[in-house]
Order: C-alpha cells, then sequence, then structure tokens
C-alpha cells in the first residue's frame, strides 16, 4: 500500500493536536481540588487523620481552613496546623479525583 506524504503530515498533524488537547487538560486541571457543590475538600473528611490515624473520620466546619478553592475540614486544631504546615503533603494527589 502506498500512502501520499500530504496524508502522513495530516495525519501527524491530527495526532499531535489529540496530544496538546489532553496535555492543556491535564495541566488545567492540576491546581484544581475536587469538592462538594459547597466547596468543601474530599467530603469534609480531615485529609491529615489519614496519616495520623490511619482511617477516614469526618472533621469540622468548625475547624477549618481554605486552600486551593477549597474548605477543608479537621478533627482538631492540631491537625489543622500540620495542614498548613505542609498541604501539599497531606492532601490527596490529583486533587483527590
Amino acid at each position: 500500500m502506498n500512502i501520499s506524504p500530504t496524508f502522513n503530515r495530516t495525519l501527524a498533524m491530527v495526532l499531535s493536536s489529540i496530544v496538546l488537547v489532553f496535555a492543556a487538560t491535564t495541566v488545567s486541571a492540576a491546581g484544581k481540588v475536587n469538592s462538594t457543590f459547597f466547596g468543601v475538600a474530599i467530603k469534609g473528611f480531615d485529609t491529615v487523620a489519614y496519616h495520623t490515624e490511619g482511617r477516614a473520620v469526618k472533621g469540622s466546619s468548625k475547624i477549618s481552613h481554605k486552600w486551593n478553592d477549597a474548605k477543608w475540614y479537621f478533627i482538631s486544631e492540631a491537625n489543622r496546623d500540620l495542614f498548613i504546615g505542609d498541604p501539599e503533603r497531606y492532601a490527596p494527589q490529583y486533587g483527590g479525583y
């Protein structure tokens, strides 16, 4: 089968465009956090408790912190302070998706 150079160039441009679209989507979603309709991250669970207690624990809206356009709830001020000190360590990867 003989494929023309024009077809090869067109195919290369189409594939390059698809790759660029996926790359741009990934970059734009990198800073986002999966949150509820009300802007609460990880459905109100204390993300630090996953590390310190090894289990999921619902946080309190009275002990919260806003980071990365989402509200984060915690079970204690100590957990909140740990999160404030190093949010990248405790926040779920890929925005919680």
